[in-house]
């Protein structure tokens, strides 16, 4: 089977699995240890993890972690960091010069409603406002290099670019967290661009925790969908 380590997402940004420690046994290996035993065949393995999560004993998926490697805008990086039981580290504005790399939606959007739905904007501004996004994005980088030409610190000059601009970062979550960032952020209500990033997140996901993924689409996507 084909490790989907690389998927790109939006116009310049990718996930990328570096580091997988774990899986499925390690979780029914961590539930079986109270017990003094160990795991025994994959029938009942499998059976003992779909009633791990059915019945929300989520302390044996801690002992699954993934390490990624993500490349998204700051304004999505932002709203994934509120997940705070993980590891970051991010390139940091203050030591690296930044890339010319924004994101740029194919289709803006109108604000709809309050319950974050929402309508494409007409075609005619659509296009007229993007290409005045595109030359904003320009002009601000720039005067972002001019910055630095002329001798302004790079935590200085980085002041001027906007939240569109890509970022990098690496993240070390365990299985639980993971589960609980998919559960927001493959939900309807969540932002497009990082809905995408989400799904690239649980096509890994389900590669390397086939069992697993199963359970948390059968009890915990399910359940959530129940109380919708």
């Amino acid at each position: 089977m084909q490790v989907l380590n690389d998927i790109p997402v939006l116009d310049h940004g990718f996930v990328r699995l570096m580091d997988f420690m774990g899986g499925d046994l390690a979780v029914v290996q961590a539930a079986r240890v109270s017990f003094g035993k160990e795991s025994t065949d994959p029938e009942r393995d499998h059976k003992l993890l779909d009633f791990l999560l059915a019945n929300r004993h989520e302390t044996p998926f801690e002992h699954s972690v993934f390490k990624f490697h993500i490349k998204c805008p700051i304004f999505v990086a932002r709203q994934w960091f509120r997940h705070r039981i993980a590891s970051y580290n991010e390139i940091s504005g203050r030591y690296a010069t930044m890339q010319e790399e924004f994101c740029l939606p194919d289709h803006l959007r109108t604000q709809k409603t309050r319950n974050y739905r929402y309508d494409n904007l007409a075609e005619e501004d659509n296009v007229e406002l993007r290409a005045r996004m595109a030359s904003f994005y320009q002009s601000a980088y720039e005067l972002y290099q001019e910055l630095l030409e002329r001798g302004v610190a790079r935590e200085h000059a980085r002041l001027v670019l906007p939240l569109s601009l890509y970022t990098q970062f690496y993240w070390t979550v365990n299985a639980r967290s993971l589960m609980n960032f998919l559960s927001l952020r493959t939900e309807e209500h969540a932002q497009y661009e990082i809905r995408l990033y989400a799904e690239a997140i649980n096509a890994i996901f389900r590669e390397k925790m086939p069992w697993t993924s199963e359970a948390f689409g059968n009890y915990i996507l399910a359940a959530q969908k129940r109380v919708e």
